[in-house]
């Protein structure tokens, strides 16, 4: 049985460049960076969990919720192919039992905090924004689309950024927690604005403050699906 089933809806990528130095100590044991056209990048995405399960049930509360994180991506060669995952620098949703459960068992990197958001939809477009509250201090990120959706092109940047299909959780210099989020390959819509209002030093870290006058690279809002997120196995660069 899966650990986790849900569907994740109308996620918000905005997809940055970034140094790769700058993510040299987040980068778990046993994985390394992986590039698109030379590019290392580390992206802003916001989405609706929603019809979650638990282990096969519905908790009370914790059914539909928001979820807003920034992630970077990795690989990993095993048996001479490449696992291509994802880092989470941290994930922001607002139930502290999610809070709890993601970071005791996967050593995930969870915060709670107040979030809302809102879905509109005229005969044109459609508006997809998430919220949420550090401090005093409502933080945002808002896409403008189009309504009608098209396919992911392979070998593009939008197929690169929404097909790594492992989690990896640094837990100490040698250890490393993977885990596998399986789901179809996605359709995207065509964004036409986008409004990003997040102090990503005071959320993130110093490192991560050039991000608030940086412009992304790509912003991407794709339909979503069925997930799943399997259990978590734990590797070890001393076995290798």
């Amino acid at each position: 049985m899966s650990f986790l089933r849900a569907e994740w809806r109308k996620l918000a990528f905005a997809n940055y460049e970034i140094n790769p130095e700058i993510l040299a100590n987040y980068v778990p044991a046993g994985t390394e960076l992986d590039f698109w056209e030379n590019r290392c990048y580390v992206s802003l995405v916001g989405f609706m969990f929603m019809n979650t399960r638990l282990l096969g049930v519905k908790v009370p509360f914790h059914v539909n919720f928001e979820e807003v994180n920034l992630r970077f991506y990795v690989k990993r060669l095993e048996h001479d192919e490449w696992k291509r995952g994802v880092v989470f620098i941290k994930e922001i949703v607002p139930k502290y039992a999610l809070s709890f459960v993601a970071n005791t068992l996967y050593g995930e990197k969870y915060e709670t905090r107040p979030m809302s958001h809102s879905w509109q939809e005229n005969s044109t477009e459609q508006k997809v924004e998430y919220r949420w509250k550090v401090a005093e201090k409502w933080m945002s990120f808002g896409v403008s689309a189009a309504l009608d959706t098209s396919t992911i092109a392979p070998g593009s940047e939008a197929e690169f950024i929404t097909e790594h299909y492992w989690g990896y959780a640094r837990k100490s210099a040698n250890t490393t927690n993977e885990y596998q989020v399986t789901h179809p390959t996605w359709q995207k819509y065509e964004v036409q604005d986008y409004t990003i209002q997040v102090d990503f030093g005071q959320l993130y870290g110093p490192e991560f403050a050039f991000l608030n006058t940086q412009k992304p690279l790509s912003v991407l809002l794709a339909e979503g699906s069925d997930i799943t997120v399997e259990g978590k196995r734990k590797i070890s660069t001393m076995n290798f």
